[in-house]
């Protein structure tokens, strides 16, 4: 699979602790692995305690790892930085997962050559999740291949060749699921509108999303819109919708705007 020799994980919070129990699966060698959290979980002590994943050991004993994964919030970096540069060799890839923290931002903290930028989404945390990644040109087709093992272990991974692909990628699917649970709740409360009692507006709403997510998912063949033309009779109720949803203040405007919206935040934040 391309699993790094050695990797130390910094951060263990649910992003972390998703991408570590998928490495675990995939047979990422535990002796070999060093996660590092102040605060750790009880989640987190019991899942290394039982892998045999070396929790918090002393600095000096740690090494430098063939990989770095850095799960920290990105606000926390400066302060965490004199603390991971020691861990640092110079042929240690460097993987983020850091929102809006970029490349060259990572570089001018930590004395890394190779970094990897990711941007994951929550679903991630159910190993379904989707990964755009961004190289720096210093990474090596071995490091890149590591990265791609490691990051697959929470679900899809999309290479984006731009970097500054990365704040609209956020805006679409490190957002994404947002937007997906906001149309689960407006549409039970759209249901509720209509007459149903709240508790079976929420289930079929959210069981509506689930089935159709699962739809999409089965049929990756099959574009979307032919899936919603598929369940869309000429004249029938669907139809009725969807002229309200696809109108001129419809669905498409204002999700071209909301994305719009969330990769300028992007942008503004990233550094």
């Amino acid at each position: 699979m391309g699993l790094p020799s050695s990797l130390v994980l910094i951060g263990a919070g649910k992003m972390g602790g998703a991408l570590l129990e998928g490495w675990l699966k995939l047979g990422l060698d535990p002796a070999t692995t060093t996660v590092i959290d102040p605060y750790p979980s009880a989640e987190m002590k019991a899942l290394c305690e039982k892998a045999g994943v070396r929790l918090n050991p002393p600095r000096e004993t740690v090494g430098k790892p063939a990989a770095l994964a850095l799960a920290i919030k990105p606000q926390t970096l400066k302060a965490a930085a004199p603390e991971i540069a020691p861990l640092i060799g110079a042929n240690t890839l460097v993987v983020s997962i850091m929102a809006g923290k970029t490349i060259a931002n990572i570089k001018a903290q930590l004395p890394v050559k190779a970094v990897v930028r990711a941007m994951p989404n929550t679903p991630a945390s159910v190993g379904r999740g989707v990964t755009a990644v961004a190289a720096d040109p210093s990474v090596t087709a071995a490091q890149r291949a590591a990265a791609d093992s490691l990051l697959r272990a929470i679900g899809r991974i999309e290479w984006v060749s731009d970097e500054a692909l990365i704040d609209a990628v956020t805006a679409v699917s490190g957002s994404g699921p947002a937007y997906v649970f906001l149309l689960a709740e407006t549409l039970a409360k759209a249901g509720e509108a209509a007459g149903l009692p709240p508790d079976l507006a929420l289930r079929l709403a959210r069981s509506t999303v689930e089935g159709a997510g699962e739809l999409l998912y089965r049929a990756e063949a099959t574009p979307p819109a032919t899936l919603r033309e598929n369940v869309t009779s000429p004249g029938g109720t669907t139809a009725a919708a969807l002229a309200v949803l696809m109108g001129p203040d419809g669905l498409q405007p204002l999700m071209t705007k909301a994305v719009a919206a969330a990769k300028r935040r992007s942008e503004e934040l990233s550094g």
